[in-house]
């Protein structure tokens, strides 16, 4: 019964999540409001990062949500979202484009405070951590992201 369920959540994400006019994958159904939180996709095996809707859909979160390698959740959004940000670098990883990766991945671990802490989102002008801070998922990000990388190196 729950495989059953798991295959009809997973057919109505492939169909529904997809959005043509955004050219990726969406935060809703039927909407072309992109939502970074879908790069968890690859990382948690729904779809392999190297698909090509899951690959257009990281590019377009990248031209239109990141700066300097924060990319923040959603459009409006004041800030980049730290989890989101190293999920794009693990991503890129799993995706084969370790150079990449890396790179991003030092842009984002260069912008801890003087403790190695980072808060919930890092402001996109000034570089200033907003939001919940100490933030365990961004540090969670962070092992994620390592974790994708050196798998990613050693394969």
């Amino acid at each position: 019964r729950w495989a059953a369920a798991r295959d009809e959540i997973r057919a109505a994400v492939l169909t529904h999540g997809w959005n043509e006019q955004a050219g990726a994958y969406t935060g809703a159904f039927g909407s072309a409001d992109l939502d970074a939180s879908v790069l968890v996709m690859p990382l948690v095996g729904f779809l392999p990062a190297d698909d090509a809707r899951m690959r257009a859909t990281m590019d377009v979160l990248e031209r239109r949500l990141s700066r300097d390698g924060l990319l923040r959740r959603w459009d409006g959004d004041p800030a980049g979202f730290v989890i989101c940000s190293f999920w794009l670098a693990a991503c890129l990883a799993e995706a084969g484009e370790l150079d990449r990766a890396r790179r991003l991945f030092e842009r984002l671990a260069a912008r801890t405070n003087d403790l190695g802490l980072y808060a919930e989102q890092i402001d996109q002008d000034t570089g200033e951590q907003v939001g919940n801070f100490p933030q365990a998922y961004s540090h969670i990000g962070l092992i994620i992201a390592a974790g994708r990388i050196t798998d990613a190196a050693t394969r």
